[in-house]
């Protein structure tokens, strides 16, 4: 029920309720008054929750918000709190993001659920999001950068994220911590953290339909994951430096993409892993892999490197999360 009707059905309503009645037609009419009454917050509640589940009818989508892929972003000046450019990059984020949302929207999607997975996981402006938008903010969360996802959703889409450590190209090309670790495997291949994130989501039976970043991580992921939907904004041409679109042309591009992704959202498939699944992990430093020796489920493989096998992803994910956030002084 549109505006316009709800306000002359209303009216109508009015004149009904409160129009004077003869004494002998009383009876029969404050019956008549309750029904229609009646009947009209019902043909009320019908619309509201018409409108509503039109709101969310369409594909169920998860957007996981990384940082080192926006457009512009080359050093660690616009990825934290005391780099001099990072309050401008954080609005950029949210650009990107509601870029992203909005041509979901407009392709036909239905409830999206984003996770800031960036930093301290607190780097989106959130009251700019539109009010139907929940965030996944800081952590620890088990799932990590897709914390939430679960078999409801229809697809996935990475914004902003670079290539793995071991890949020669990319813009800031790390994965999960680029101070400690030179490597992830899933059963056998190497993976970046788009890599790993959607086998969290294809476990779930949910496929990855987009991604952005510069050309090393769209060209990683396609590799790994198939044909799925990749939006350029910047080609890495060292560690700390690339040609970039600007911002704005960022999100023509994020929009172009989005919506080509989410019209043949059909077309995905989920990167499922063959289970258990085999996690070998490499550290920079001697100390940390000796001392993940002493657990008995996990096997020292080399100097550097530890293998763990989980019955399925969510376990890899929840032992991966501990290895990486755990520590004996954290509080409270």
């Amino acid at each position: 029920m549109d505006n316009l009707t709800c306000n002359i059905s209303s009216r109508i309503m009015r004149s009904f309720l409160f129009v004077r009645i003869p004494h002998e037609y009383r009876e029969t009419m404050t019956n008549l008054r309750f029904y229609a009454a009646a009947l009209f917050i019902l043909l009320l509640g019908a619309s509201s929750v018409d409108e509503s589940t039109a709101r969310q009818s369409g594909p169920k989508l998860f957007i996981s918000v990384d940082m080192e892929g926006l457009a512009g972003v080359v050093t660690g000046e616009q990825l934290g709190p005391t780099g001099f450019e990072y309050q401008r990059f954080r609005q950029f984020m949210t650009d990107e993001l509601l870029a992203c949302i909005e041509a979901a929207r407009a392709a036909g999607a239905g409830e999206i659920l984003v996770a800031d997975s960036h930093g301290n996981g607190q780097n989106l402006l959130i009251e700019q999001l539109p009010d139907d938008i929940q965030v996944i903010r800081s952590w620890p969360r088990a799932l990590g950068m897709v914390h939430g996802i679960d078999s409801s959703f229809d697809g996935v889409i990475f914004l902003g994220y670079h290539a793995s450590t071991a890949n020669l190209r990319g813009v800031r090309a790390h994965t999960m911590s680029s101070a400690n670790i030179t490597g992830v495997k899933l059963n056998g291949v190497e993976v970046s953290e788009a890599g790993f994130n959607a086998a969290i989501a294809g476990h779930f039976g949910v496929p990855v339909i987009m991604i952005s970043g510069d050309d090393a991580i769209v060209e990683e992921a396609q590799l790994l994951l198939g044909d799925i939907e990749g939006a350029v904004v910047k080609w890495a041409t060292g560690f700390h430096s690339a040609r970039t679109l600007t911002p704005a042309a960022a999100t023509r591009v994020i929009r172009e993409k989005t919506k080509a992704a989410v019209e043949r959202i059909n077309d995905f498939e989920p990167y499922s892993l063959s289970t258990p699944v085999t996690f070998d992990l490499n550290l920079k430093h001697y100390r940390p892999v000796e001392l993940l020796g002493y657990l008995p489920d996990v096997e020292r493989t080399t100097s550097h490197s530890i293998r763990y096998v989980g019955d399925n992803m969510v376990i890899i994910s929840r032992f991966f999360q501990f290895i990486t956030n755990y520590s004996i002084s954290i509080q409270p």
